[in-house]
């Protein structure tokens, strides 16, 4: 999972509904991103920078795996 990206969905009140809207793919997919179950293309990942300019890449895609 991607718990400083989530954390900063939500410090910036955007549901996982707005943010597959803006990735372009359903909220399911979105869901499954965001869980690690998939992975972001380049794309999304270009996309998700621009949402959050002030935040480093590195930093919103620090990965935690389910133990």
């Amino acid at each position: 999972m991607f718990p400083n990206l989530t954390a900063e969905l939500e410090k910036m009140k955007i549901s996982t509904k707005d943010f597959a809207f803006r990735l372009g793919i359903s909220e399911r997919t979105a869901r499954n991103k965001l869980a690690g179950k998939t992975e972001f293309t380049l794309a999304e990942v270009v996309k998700i920078g621009s949402m959050f300019p002030d935040e480093k890449l590195d930093y919103l895609f620090y990965f935690e795996e389910n133990t």
